[in-house]
C-alpha cells in the first residue's frame, strides 16, 4: 500500500511564504519605481490611462501606483489629469544633484581654466534645463556668464537637446535631439541667449539619476570649435568616473 505523503514541515511552509511575499514586493517596487521614471522622463507629464498603457497593466493598478507616489510627494496632476515630478523628488534629486556636482566640478574647473569660458552642469527638472554648477573662467577679464539656477525650457538650447539625447530615445524626439545623440554633443546659437553659441555635452544616462549634461556657453565660434575634442574628453573622463 502506497505510504501518505509527508506532511509539510511548518518552517518549509514559512520559508516559501516568505519568498512568495518577498517577490510580491518586489514587483510592486519596481513597477512603482518604473512608474516615477516615466513620469518623472515625460515633458508633458502621464495620464492614468498612459502610465497603464506603458506599464502594461490596468487603469486602476496605475491609478493606485500614482495615488501612493502622490502621498509621497513624489509626483503631483496637474489640473489636465496629467502626473510630474513632484516636490518630493526635487528634494530626493537635490542630494544626487549634490553627490553629481562633487564629482562634475573639478572638470568644470578644469575646463573653465582651460577654455577661459563659462562652464556648467546643467541637470532635467521636469520640463527645463536647470544650471546645478556654474564655474566661471579664473584668468579671463571678459566672459559670459550666469547664476546657478539659472533654468530655461527643455526644448531649446544645446543643453536642452544634450538633456534630451541623454534620455532613453522617444517617437517624439526631434530631428535635433537625434542628431545630438547620434553625434554626441549639441551645437547651438541665440536659442537662449541672443548672439550666443552654445555646445553641450550630455553624460551617460543612468535610472535614478537626472539627465545631465556639461555646458560652455560664449559670443566666440572659434572658441566653439576648439572645444569640441577638449570638452569630450573631459566629459568621457566624467563619465567613467560615475560608473
Amino acid at each position: 500500500m502506497a505510504q501518505p505523503p509527508e506532511p509539510r514541515k511548518t518552517d518549509d511552509v514559512a520559508d516559501e511564504s516568505v519568498i512568495s511575499s518577498r517577490n510580491v514586493g518586489s514587483k510592486t517596487l519596481a513597477r512603482g519605481l518604473r512608474a516615477l521614471e516615466l513620469v518623472a522622463t515625460t515633458v508633458d507629464g502621464l495620464t492614468v490611462q498612459e502610465l497603464g498603457m506603458a506599464l502594461g497593466v490596468h487603469r486602476t493598478i496605475a491609478y493606485r501606483v500614482l495615488a501612493t507616489l502622490e502621498d509621497f510627494r513624489l509626483v503631483t496632476k496637474d489640473t489636465e489629469g496629467h502626473y510630474r515630478a513632484g516636490s518630493g523628488l526635487s528634494a530626493l534629486a537635490h542630494h544626487v544633484q549634490q553627490g553629481l556636482r562633487e564629482i562634475v566640478e573639478p572638470h568644470l574647473r578644469s575646463l573653465a581654466r582651460d577654455l577661459r569660458a563659462t562652464v556648467a552642469l546643467i541637470v532635467v527638472e521636469g520640463n527645463e534645463a536647470v544650471a546645478v554648477a556654474v564655474i566661471e573662467p579664473p584668468n579671463s577679464s571678459y566672459h559670459l556668464s550666469f547664476r546657478t539656477g539659472s533654468r530655461h525650457p527643455l526644448d531649446r538650447g544645446s543643453a536642452g537637446r544634450a538633456l534630451s539625447a541623454a534620455m532613453p530615445a522617444s517617437p517624439d524626439d526631434s530631428a535635433e535631439v537625434k542628431e545630438a545623440r547620434e553625434r554626441g554633443y549639441a551645437r547651438t546659437r541665440g536659442e537662449v541667449e541672443p548672439g550666443a553659441y552654445g555646445l553641450a555635452f550630455p553624460l551617460k544616462y543612468e535610472p535614478g539619476l537626472p539627465a545631465a549634461c556639461i555646458n560652455l556657453i560664449t559670443y566666440r565660434e572659434d572658441l566653439i570649435e576648439r572645444a569640441l575634442p577638449i570638452m569630450a574628453a573631459e566629459v568621457a573622463a566624467i563619465n567613467a568616473e560615475l560608473h
